[in-house]
């Protein structure tokens, strides 16, 4: 299925950047790009410009006294009490020059998606300079300032008056987006994380279902550590499934970050490249048969920024684009422009993973355990919820 389909890209993407040793770093985008450029699935007719989100965009879901701290932290910089008050300056989200402005474009970014989409522009958009998860309304939080993906749903409540299933298969808990939505029946939201009991944020239970109205749109999935492709895929499918019959949504939003994934220095999980060819492929069948084809994707997590991150958010254009996943080798003009730069050796092929197997515990152990885990985490967050 050909699709008409929007990539949301500018070189002020890589204005997001904190320092040199820091794990978040914004080259992802430009790896990704070029990916799909070498592998002619990208040309330049299919790139939208982002736009500098406006203040009162921004106001959506942050205060003001935090927008204006950020701000002062990219110019001035701020007190000690600041700081900490507004969770920049830490180790994890350190202040840079123009972060405001840096930021701001992110958010810009997934507007502009948002706008391609509903606009009847394009059937689907695609961020990869989004899906900043972790923000909250007067923090910053888990290398995130300004939450894009809950400025662009509160931005197509108030300007399209359509109803939002948001899919977060980040292996960080999407807090800051369920947060901002927790009493909103007309937004809906899953989360399919790593487990808090090992890794940030630490929230994300399965009792996290809603207040008030947003009672029952609320839904985590929290997995063990060592998860592989096949219990991953399990939950996905059968959450994203049910849950979207359930809602009924006008639009699905989807984060994909890539830090599942076994080479993920950051996380525990354990998948391959199947996880992530399947993960846009249900996404855009799931968006044809429910929300006539209105699906934005944005990017998110993913610290094996050489060999996984490119490859992952690559499949999710070319599943946008084409309806279908790569296979094969990789370009090689690709592979010879980043090698002399990447500390690590590329991979070969869209799906050359080498398992690197721990010796305690047994991935066999693990994947068996999970399956029983995750069987109950179902049947008590989502079906218990959805058929009472």
């Amino acid at each position: 299925m050909m699709c008409q389909a929007a990539f949301v890209y500018s070189t002020k993407f890589l204005d997001y950047h904190f320092h040199s040793d820091h794990p978040f770093n914004q080259k992802r985008i430009l790896l990704t790009k070029d990916l799909l450029e070498k592998a002619h699935l990208l040309s330049e007719n299919n790139i939208i410009e982002p736009r500098r989100a406006t203040q009162e965009e921004l106001e959506l879901v942050h205060d003001k006294a935090y927008i204006n701290a950020v701000s002062k932290a990219g110019d001035t910089g701020l007190s000690e009490d600041e700081s900490m008050e507004y969770g920049i300056g830490t180790e994890d989200t350190p202040a840079f020059p123009n972060m405001h402005e840096a930021s701001s474009y992110l958010v810009g970014g997934t507007l502009a998606a948002v706008d391609a989409v509903l606009q009847g522009k394009s059937d689907h958009a695609l961020n990869l300079g989004g899906g900043l998860h972790h923000g909250c309304k007067r923090k910053a939080s888990g290398f995130c300032i300004y939450n894009d993906g809950a400025v662009a749903i509160k931005y197509i409540r108030e300007k399209y008056d359509l109803r939002v299933l948001y899919v977060d298969t980040d292996a960080h808990h999407g807090d800051g987006v369920q947060w901002a939505f927790y009493d909103d029946p007309n937004v809906c939201t899953l989360s399919i994380h790593e487990t808090g009991r090992y890794l940030f944020p630490g929230t994300g239970q399965v009792n996290e279902r809603g207040i008030k109205e947003g009672h029952g749109y609320s839904f985590n999935l929290p997995i063990d550590a060592f998860t592989e492709d096949e219990s991953f895929i399990d939950v996905y499918e059968a959450a994203f499934r049910q849950i979207v019959d359930y809602f009924r949504p006008d639009v699905i939003l989807t984060q994909n970050g890539a830090d599942s994934h076994m080479y993920d220095p950051l996380t525990h999980l354990c998948t391959t490249m199947a996880t992530f060819d399947h993960i846009p492929m249900l996404a855009h069948d799931l968006a044809h048969q429910y929300c006539n084809g209105r699906w934005i994707a944005l990017g998110g997590g993913g610290y094996d920024m050489w060999r996984t991150v490119p490859r992952a958010w690559a499949q999710i254009w070319s599943v946008m684009k084409t309806g279908g996943i790569q296979q094969g080798m990789l370009p090689p003009e690709w592979q010879s422009r980043w090698q002399a730069e990447s500390p690590l050796t590329l991979p070969g092929s869209w799906h050359d993973d080498q398992r690197m197997v721990p010796t305690i515990p047994r991935k066999a152990d693990i994947t068996e355990k999970n399956k029983k885990i995750l069987e109950s985490t179902l049947k008590y967050a989502i079906n218990k919820q959805i058929h009472p």
